[in-house]
């Protein structure tokens, strides 16, 4: 070994550990391949020549977001092969609500230490959801920050581009009062919440991960890292349907922040809150917490990962054809005249019962 490398790995970054990881997501990297991509994996910027023939118009959409506090979970777990999964699904979810498809994922890992064992971890769920989505893994970056991060802390980002044809671009403006609001499931926090979930389960709870609370099937720790859904499967179908006129993504705000992102001025939204089913995990975070209703409905996705403004006349119709796909559907309330809000009924605390 030189004399710089040496140094290098005396400051806290070892290069050796960095071409090992490397050597390890090369396979996940490649199986992600679509026909857009061209060239390598190792270049020092990911080529892609996207499709325009088919589309009238064609509309690059991007997002970048995080997984937040959820790593905690993995790393209290020493499981990293479901957090990529959740980083992809969240940004295919962020661009789906406006009607694209993705072409290609970038991502960022930065670490306390290099670990090849956990980058792979990390890197083959994004891969496992980049092929689920037909998304390539088109590149990346991996830091190692001994002064930033401590030994066996990380952080991921994600970063997407999908394509919509112009017509097709959600919400639509026919989007009026009479129309229905359905809603998908969520399979539990997704992303958003762990800041509290992790203060008054494990910090002050002090509750096992490996045994399963109170009406739960599954032990604490798996369900706190269930994989966030993507919805693209399930609504794929639906994204050149006129009668679908618009979608949100129910992440951090919960209903009450997100579905006012698609409003058009001179609407509202009312919501039946006594209409799906709440996972269990959300009455024990609440009530161990001392979570209002009015406030859990700011802070969690309470079940509902994504929603669907769909045509009165074609509510029921959507409905039936998303449960042949295997989904299961809520009508959860609909559209009205409004400035804008989402107006809450039936939401006293049995919601929340255990």
């Amino acid at each position: 070994m030189n004399p710089e490398s040496s140094s290098y790995k005396n400051a806290g970054v070892d290069i050796d550990a960095q071409d090992k990881a490397i050597d390890r997501i090369k396979a996940h990297v490649k199986a992600t391949r679509t026909p857009g991509v061209l060239g390598d994996v190792g270049r020092f910027g990911g080529l892609f020549r996207p499709g325009w023939s088919t589309r009238q118009d064609p509309i690059l959409v991007s997002s970048a977001d995080g997984v937040g506090t959820k790593l905690k979970i993995a790393i209290r777990m020493d499981d990293y092969t479901t957090i990529g999964q959740d980083l992809v699904n969240h940004c295919v979810d962020d661009i789906l609500v406006q009607g694209a498809l993705p072409l290609y994922f970038l991502d960022y890992i930065s670490l306390g230490k290099m670990d090849p064992r956990v980058v792979e971890g990390i890197v083959s769920g994004m891969a496992k959801a980049c092929r689920e989505s037909g998304c390539a893994l088109l590149g990346g970056e991996m830091a190692e920050m001994p002064g930033l991060y401590k030994k066996g802390d990380f952080d991921v980002a994600g970063f997407i581009v999908g394509m919509v044809d112009g017509p097709d671009i959600l919400p639509r403006e026919t989007l009026r009062p009479g129309d229905v609001v359905l809603g998908l499931p969520s399979t539990g926090l997704h992303t958003n919440g762990y800041s509290l979930a992790i203060k008054v389960l494990l910090e002050e709870g002090q509750l096992p991960l490996d045994h399963p609370l109170e009406g739960m099937d599954v032990p604490l720790g798996d369900a706190l890292l269930a994989v966030h859904q993507s919805y693209l499967p399930v609504l794929k179908p639906f994204l050149a349907d006129p009668d679908l006129k618009g979608l949100a993504h129910i992440t951090g705000g919960g209903l009450v922040d997100n579905l006012p992102r698609i409003l058009p001025p001179g609407t509202a939204a009312r919501i039946r809150a006594g209409t799906w089913p709440v996972p269990k995990i959300f009455p024990h975070i609440l009530q161990r917490g001392g979570v209002s209703v009015e406030e859990a409905f700011r802070i969690f996705n309470l079940g509902i990962g994504i929603v669907l403004v769909v045509d009165a006349g074609r509510a029921d119709a959507v409905a039936s054809t998303i449960e042949e796909n295997g989904s299961s559907v809520y009508r959860i309330g609909e559209i009205v005249a409004g400035d804008g809000i989402i107006h809450l009924e039936d939401t006293d605390a049995s919601l929340f019962s255990l």
